[in-house]
């Protein structure tokens, strides 16, 4: 289902479309450009890409051979203030290559056009509006910020990106957060370079495709001017009026689904040179990666390891006990950098030395131990939701890697570089479609990283109502597993006090007593446990001799979170989850039960969605029963409608009243 969302189709190089571009050119801007309002197509935009143009060319020299020059050229209309952050423009390039030069990235024609008095007045950009930032050792950073910019402004840039990198071209975006009134890229590629090019999102564009004659002029090795011919392929690729692609509630990472074109290298067909195969597939990523010193030769190093063990395991003999406690000793001893990425930095030598490491350095300690303890476990190469999703076979797909455990023919993962973490419970960000496991002879397989049983959140209340309406009673609320994670990671370092404060504002503004929270910081198996009491004057209504109760209390929902018109993304839950509501109330002297809510049981076709509320009562004793399940993570636009529904029936269903009326 992912990948039918995000990849739409695929688009061949000789494919020929008519296309009808238009002349967009930078400098010139007119009178009625500045003195639009709003956009035409989308009046809500706070900006708008008037155009965005990109050409990637190569060029020649006898050192390096081929290098891909990338140029960008943008013009942006703001039209309120909301859009003057597109005034700053910042460009990351790559310099952690090994072979070859780091990438080299120049701004240039940056330019702010104002209408003054009824004539068009420029803003050139000086020296003082570029910085340049590490961003870490692998990247770095060029930034501009335009001057003289406010609403009706429009501001134009260029800037070129040089790299040897040949493997993989700079995605091109053609959808963002403002709409996109033209977009074009040309692409003139030697036909000794075979790539594959991509389309992500579904936008309408127009291709236009042919083969040409090409050359090169350079200096060679006696300094004399040689020309170099070949034929190339020149591709053209357009779109118009590209909607903005706007948060929306329920997204796992907005930028797998924004429009663009991507190229990733399959073949090199050299002149008189053997043909060198880029067109991977992941068994062929696997082994590449495993095959890296700082990935396989670091999952050997484990005799540093000995005394620590002997330590830990002396008459241990369960599995599941080893397991436990090996990965709570590295979760306590090591501490996460920050870093993340598949290869090791300082290697897990020094990382455990120093008791600090990257997530590879941390979760190779952790496997290196539970293979010494005799327990086979293997490391799974896995892309962040921050990072995307790897959908074709690539080294550049992931950028963070676990352990995982065999047992009874299932794979146990985990994840010791985070504090809250515990077998077969992750990092939220890493719950991310598919992982790639990797042995040690070389063979790979694919490891699902969704959950596979709901987390689940149940609520028990007892509670008693007295005549002017004052309801008491004590709650306790057990959340499991990513349930259980969630609030650990949002509150395991809140002050207790500031937590309840918020706690009762967001149940109504009751009155907590008595707060208890059980396994907040420890045995992280468990579930977290919350019990307290509390008071409340905020759940009922007295009208004339009758009181109104909501029965879910303070736990109905009252806002459907999917509200829009039209759904353009998938709606992303993180993992399946399970919320029970149980509650006795206990009515007041002199009071019977007029009339109770209608139970209901609603299901979606697939079972991904279920409801169900019952309502009964006995004596002075009524009883609520209310479960919803989304047994999904995913669930892809055009599912969209059905869950609005689904939801909006359960909102429905919560704000129905038991009515009690006086004897």
């Amino acid at each position: 289902m992912i990948l039918r969302t995000i990849i739409i189709s695929i688009v061949l190089i000789f494919t020929s479309i008519k296309s009808n571009a238009q002349n967009y050119e930078l400098g010139k801007v007119t009178i009625e450009q500045l003195q639009e309002k709003v956009n035409p197509k989308d009046t809500t935009a706070p900006a708008a890409i008037l155009f965005k143009k990109a050409k990637t060319f190569f060029t020649y020299d006898i050192k390096s051979g081929f290098t891909a020059s990338h140029v960008y050229e943008y013009k942006i209309k703001i039209y309120k203030k909301e859009g003057l952050s597109w005034a700053d423009q910042k460009v990351r390039f790559y310099i952690g290559y090994e072979n070859i030069k780091e990438d080299y990235l120049e701004f240039s024609n940056a330019i702010t056009y104002n209408l003054e008095n009824g004539k068009i007045v420029k803003t050139k950009l000086d020296g003082q509006g570029t910085f340049k930032n590490n961003v870490n050792k692998y990247w770095k950073e060029k930034a501009i910020t335009l001057p003289n910019v406010k609403a009706g402004s429009v501001i134009e840039f260029k800037y070129i990106l040089k790299s040897e990198n040949l493997v993989k071209f700079p995605d091109f975006k053609c959808q963002y957060e403002i709409p996109v009134n033209y977009f074009e890229y040309k692409t003139e590629i030697p036909e000794f370079y075979i790539y594959k090019p991509i389309l992500i999102g579904g936008l309408p564009l127009e291709l236009d495709s042919k083969l040409v004659n090409g050359s090169q002029s350079y200096d060679n090795e006696h300094h004399q001017m040689e020309t170099f011919r070949y034929q190339q392929i020149n591709a053209f690729y357009s779109g118009k009026d590209i909607p903005a692609l706007t948060n929306e509630p329920y997204v796992n990472n907005v930028e797998n689904y924004k429009g663009s074109i991507k190229h990733e290298l399959e073949r090199v067909r050299m002149p008189e040179k053997p043909v060198k195969d880029y067109s991977l597939t992941w068994e062929g990523v696997a082994t590449t990666i495993f095959k890296d010193e700082d990935f396989g030769k670091e999952l050997n190093e484990r005799n540093f390891l000995l005394e620590d063990l002997k330590s830990l395991l002396s008459n241990v003999e369960d599995k599941d006990e080893k397991i436990n406690i090996i990965f709570k000793f590295v979760q306590n001893k090591m501490n996460w950098n920050d870093e993340n990425g598949y290869y090791t930095d300082k290697g897990v030598i020094k990382a455990y030395k120093d008791q600090t490491g990257n997530v590879a350095e941390i979760n190779f300690i952790l496997i290196n131990m539970l293979r010494f303890a005799g327990i086979n476990a293997n490391p799974v190469l896995v892309s962040t939701i921050e990072n995307g999703i790897p959908v074709y076979p690539t080294r550049t797909g992931f950028n963070y890697v676990i352990a995982a455990i065999e047992k009874d023919g299932k794979q146990i993962l985990l994840d010791a570089s985070h504090k809250f973490t515990s077998p077969d419970i992750l990092p939220l960000n890493v719950l991310n479609w598919k992982g790639r496991l990797i042995k040690s002879d070389g063979i790979s397989e694919e490891i699902n990283l969704e959950p596979k049983t709901p987390s689940r959140e149940i609520s028990n209340l007892v509670v008693k109502m007295d005549s002017q309406g004052k309801i008491e009673g004590k709650v306790r609320i057990q959340k499991t597993d990513y349930d259980a994670y969630r609030f650990r990671i949002e509150n395991a370092n809140k002050n207790q006090e500031d937590y309840l404060e918020k706690l009762e504002q967001n149940l109504g503004d009751l009155k907590i007593l008595n707060y208890i929270v059980e396994n907040k910081k420890t045995n992280l198996a468990n579930p977290v446990m919350e019990t307290f009491a509390f008071e409340t004057e905020n759940q009922s209504e007295i009208i004339g001799n009758k009181i109104f109760v909501n029965p879910m209390l303070f736990f109905a929902r009252t806002k459907n979170p999917f509200n829009q018109d039209k759904r353009q993304m998938p709606v992303y839950f993180g993992y399946p989850t399970q919320e029970k509501f149980n509650l006795n109330l206990e009515i007041p002297e002199g009071y019977t039960v007029e009339s109770l809510p209608t139970p209901l049981k609603i299901a979606s076709e697939d079972k991904k969605i279920v409801y169900l509320f019952n309502i009964s009562y006995e004596g002075n004793k009524v009883q609520i029963i209310s479960l919803t399940e989304i047994n999904d993570s995913y669930f892809s636009a055009d599912q969209y409608n059905g869950l609005k529904e689904i939801f909006q029936k359960i909102i429905v269903s919560q704000s129905q009243k038991i009515v009690l009326k006086k004897v």
